[in-house]
């Protein structure tokens, strides 16, 4: 080949080897990234259920007690620390201020939202701002419930 030594074709099939290796990399770290904040999300979900099934069985105990949930239906009222991530109550903090990675209470439907810091991660390439989830009371304690059929990274969020 003119112009095209051994020792450049070498370093041109390096250089091309080590540039598919970066990008298996990257694609496969921002998939561990994506599955880390699903873990974090499925965290604080699963403690705030846990506190409202505590908050549920001590107002059932004590009778005429008043559970803080079921007045303000707040759950992250009922935790013994509130997360580093909230952010508020919705109205206090606008809903486009809230900052990636960060949790909201919405009191004007009774909804907790998180804002995702990998907004890749979620399935439709991020054109969710948040993911919002329901408190509703049916008969025992409060539940939360995904407000639609939210999937991330192809696993359903609930």
């Amino acid at each position: 080949m003119p112009g095209l030594t051994r020792r450049s074709a070498e370093w041109s099939l390096l250089v091309i080897v080590i540039l598919v290796l970066m990008g298996v990399f990257a694609h496969r770290f921002r998939v561990v990234q994506g599955q880390g904040e699903l873990a974090a999300i499925k965290t604080t979900l699963g403690a705030l259920r846990t506190a409202l099934v505590l908050d549920h069985l001590h107002t059932a105990v004590v009778a005429g007690g008043q559970s803080v949930a079921t007045t303000q239906r707040n759950p992250f009222l009922l935790l013994d620390h509130v997360p580093a991530n909230y952010a508020g109550v919705l109205g206090d903090v606008q809903p486009e201020a809230v900052s990636p990675g960060k949790w909201v209470f919405d009191a004007y439907c009774a909804c907790i939202g998180y804002a995702p810091l990998y907004p890749y991660a979620t399935d439709g390439a991020g054109d969710v701002p948040m993911v919002w989830f329901l408190i509703s009371a049916p008969p025992g304690p409060l539940h939360i419930t995904p407000l639609h059929a939210y999937r991330w990274q192809g696993e359903l969020i609930n």
